[in-house]
C-alpha cells in the first residue's frame, strides 16, 4: 500500500460493544447493548472482505473491542473472541486480498463497554496502564499498522442517557486523556485517527489544541450539504486549518449519503489533505445485516467508479 494512494476504506465490526451497558429496550436499534459473546458471523466476515477487494476498496478499519483475547488483558475477553493467533493470521489473509487493515478501539466513554470494569475506572492510574498495554499490544499484532483509530466520539450526556453507568470527560481532562492515547499511539510509530465531531460544539479549543499528526474523519450522515448544517461545515473548518482528512459516510440515515459526501469534498478539500473516504453502515458482522453490508460496499464501488472517471 503506498503511503499517496487514495484510501477507500471500509469500518468492519469484530467487537460491537459499543454502546449501552445494560438492556436498554427504549433504544431502537437491536443490537445496542453489549453482550457477553462475540457478535461476528464468520461466513459473513469473508463475503464482505472478498466484496470489499471486488469494489475496489483498498483498506478495512477493524472495530476490535472485545473481539480479541488480549494477551495483556485476557479479562476483556467474551465467549467466542479470536485468540491473536488467530487474529494475526487473519490479517495476513487480508493483506493477500489487497486490502490494508487498520485497528480501530474506541476509548470514547459513550462507546467503551468493551472495556469491562474498566469503562468504570476512566481517568484513573489503573485505567492508564490498560489503555497503554491494549495499544502497545494491537499495534505489535497489526505489524506497527499505518493508521490507529481511536473512536473518541459523542462523548456526552445525552448518548449516555440510558446507560446504569455514565461519565463523562470534560475541558482539560478529555485532552489529557485524549493527548494520552495519541502518545501511546506515536510511540509505536503509528499515526492516530479519530472520529471529529468533538470539534461540532468546541471549536475554539479543538483548534487551539488538536495536534495536526491526528488524521481526522469528520462524520455527517445526511442527504442534504450545505454550509449551515455545523455537521458539514465541519469539513471545510478542518481543510481551513490544515488538517488531513478522511471524511465518513453510512448508510445510516439515507443510502445516498456516502455519493454525496465524496462529491461534496472532492469540491471542498484539497486534494493534498484529502486521504481518502471511509464507508460505514453501523451494523454488526452477523448474517442479519447482510443486506445492509451489500449495500454499503456497492455504494462505495460506485463513489470510486464515479471518481476514477472524473479524475
Amino acid at each position: 500500500m503506498t503511503k499517496n494512494k487514495m484510501i477507500w476504506a471500509y469500518l468492519l465490526h469484530l467487537g460491537y460493544n459499543m454502546w449501552a451497558d445494560r438492556e436498554a429496550p427504549e433504544w431502537p436499534s437491536e443490537y445496542v447493548n453489549a453482550r457477553p459473546y462475540l457478535r461476528c458471523d464468520i461466513s459473513l466476515w469473508h463475503d464482505v472482505l472478498l466484496k470489499l477487494k471486488e469494489a475496489g476498496v483498498n483498506m478495512v478499519v477493524i472495530d476490535l473491542g472485545e473481539g480479541v483475547q488480549y494477551a495483556s488483558h485476557p479479562e476483556l475477553a467474551v465467549h467466542g473472541s479470536w485468540a491473536p493467533e488467530r487474529l494475526k493470521a487473519e490479517l495476513a489473509r487480508i493483506r493477500s486480498m489487497g486490502l490494508e487493515p487498520i485497528p480501530k478501539l474506541n476509548f470514547s466513554t459513550a462507546h467503551d463497554a468493551w472495556l469491562g470494569p474498566y469503562s468504570r475506572c476512566v481517568s484513573t492510574d489503573t485505567y492508564y496502564g490498560v489503555c497503554k498495554d491494549l495499544i502497545a499490544e494491537v499495534i505489535d499484532l497489526f505489524d506497527k499498522p499505518r493508521f490507529f483509530h481511536l473512536g473518541m466520539d459523542e462523548e456526552t450526556a445525552q448518548h449516555q442517557r440510558h446507560y446504569d453507568y455514565a461519565v463523562i470527560r470534560q475541558h482539560d481532562l478529555w485532552w489529557h486523556d485524549f493527548l494520552f492515547l495519541v502518545d501511546q499511539v506515536e510511540k509505536g510509530g503509528v499515526r492516530a485517527w479519530i472520529w471529529s465531531d468533538y470539534v461540532w460544539h468546541h471549536p475554539e479549543a479543538f483548534f487551539a489544541r488538536m495536534p495536526k499528526s491526528v488524521l481526522q474523519s469528520n462524520w455527517y450522515y445526511g442527504a442534504e450539504f450545505n454550509e449551515q448544517i455545523n455537521y458539514v461545515k465541519a469539513y471545510l473548518d478542518l481543510e481551513a486549518h490544515g488538517y488531513d482528512q478522511v471524511p465518513t459516510g453510512s448508510t445510516w440515515s439515507c443510502v445516498e449519503n456516502f455519493p454525496r459526501t465524496v462529491a461534496y469534498c472532492r469540491e471542498h478539500i484539497v486534494p493534498e489533505r484529502l486521504l481518502g473516504f471511509l464507508q460505514t453502515v453501523w451494523k454488526p458482522t452477523l448474517e442479519a445485516t447482510r443486506e445492509r453490508h451489500v449495500q454499503a460496499i456497492e455504494l462505495a464501488a460506485q463513489s470510486r467508479a464515479e471518481w476514477e472517471k472524473l479524475r
